[in-house]
């Protein structure tokens, strides 16, 4: 994995990965990550990592195999060191590079595929490398660090599962987060239940889960979903002034998370179990299904670079029906699939006369 050396401040770039034959188990080739990039802070013992999955900002296959192997190596690398000499390494931040959007999602273009050809086995290995992800976050990647999201924009479904993976959530004031998978009859199946369980109880759980829609940081911090509210723009000074503060009790931080492990675990094979329900719910979502959530992928696709609504968007979007039953609305709308409505194209009055 590249990182900024420990030492000296500069980029690593022999670090090795774990496919290597070598006395340490890594290798002196350093992968070449395609959707992620990191940086190492010394002074604060932190590994960022800036997420920009290409060609959608989706939780892809690809970017689901890096951060895996990224994982393991930060894993191999830690353990392998030699007695005596520990690196500085006490914090791993998930962020996103993108401009407005923390990530939006599972692939929607994998599931509609794989649901239309009846390809059960693809879309469950697809579920369960994102289980084994997220599972691996959940156990700090077996090494004594703690995990951050830093969420700027939006973070919805497989996006806001993995923010939900990590020991710390930091969200700026504007971003919005949600799980939309109902709106095309599904749920969200790769551990949002049981990790906003531990959150917030089962009850609240389900209520952010059934109501398909997003939720403003400023809400979610209330009910205790996330941990730290920064200011727009502040995000990454909110991320360094926690691990500042933190640094000194990060002993007792560590073991209140074992303790958290011991009292409301989450097991891999309980995930794999709620993978497995997920993919015999998806094999039978019906075209009405596929309908929306083809008009979910239609958004996916087009945002690449900031909000989901932009104003003076020429994108040409799926028409909906609901809301030409609301008299004097203002353009452009925006429907409650998040989609944009530039003009008014209900007939004029002038034209619906008898």
């Amino acid at each position: 994995m590249e990182v900024d050396d420990p030492a000296d401040g500069t980029a690593n770039r022999h670090a090795k990965p774990l496919d290597s034959k070598s006395d340490t188990g890594i290798s002196d080739t350093p992968p070449v990550y395609s959707q992620f990039s990191t940086r190492y802070d010394s002074e604060t013992a932190a590994i960022w990592c800036w997420m920009q999955p290409k060609p959608r900002p989706c939780m892809n296959t690809t970017l689901i195999e890096e951060l895996t192997l990224s994982q393991q190596r930060l894993t191999a690398f830690y353990q392998s060191q030699q007695s005596g000499f520990i690196w500085p390494f006490h914090y791993l931040i998930l962020a996103s590079k993108i401009p407005g959007i923390y990530n939006l999602g599972g692939d929607l273009e994998l599931f509609y595929q794989c649901i239309i050809d009846r390809d059960e086995e693809k879309l469950r290995k697809y579920a369960y490398s994102c289980v084994k992800l997220l599972h691996r976050n959940i156990d700090n990647l077996d090494l004594p660090i703690t995990l951050i999201s830093l969420v700027q924009g939006q973070a919805l479904g497989g996006g806001f599962e993995i923010a939900l993976s990590c020991d710390v959530i930091i969200a700026e004031r504007s971003a919005v987060l949600g799980f939309p998978e109902i709106l095309f009859n599904l749920f969200p199946g790769m551990g949002a239940y049981n990790l906003l369980t531990r959150r917030i109880g089962s009850a609240l759980a389900e209520r952010l889960i059934l109501s398909g829609k997003t939720w403003p940081a400023t809400e979610l911090y209330e009910m205790g979903v996330i941990d730290v509210l920064a200011e727009d723009g502040q995000g990454m000074q909110a991320v360094e002034n926690y691990l500042k503060s933190h640094n000194q009790s990060h002993n007792t931080i560590r073991a209140i998370k074992k303790i958290r492990r011991m009292v409301q675990p989450v097991t891999k094979k309980e995930l794999y179990d709620i993978v497995d329900i997920w993919v015999e719910s998806a094999m039978l979502l019906d075209k009405k299904d596929l309908s929306k959530m083809q008009r979910l992928l239609t958004l996916q696709k087009h945002q690449k670079d900031s909000s989901l609504i932009q104003e003076n968007s020429k994108i040409k979007i799926p028409r909906r029906g609901e809301w030409r039953k609301i008299k004097d609305v203002s353009f452009p709308l925006v429907t409650h699939f998040g989609e944009v409505v530039p003009q008014n194209r209900r007939k004029k009055d002038s034209r619906r006369r008898d």
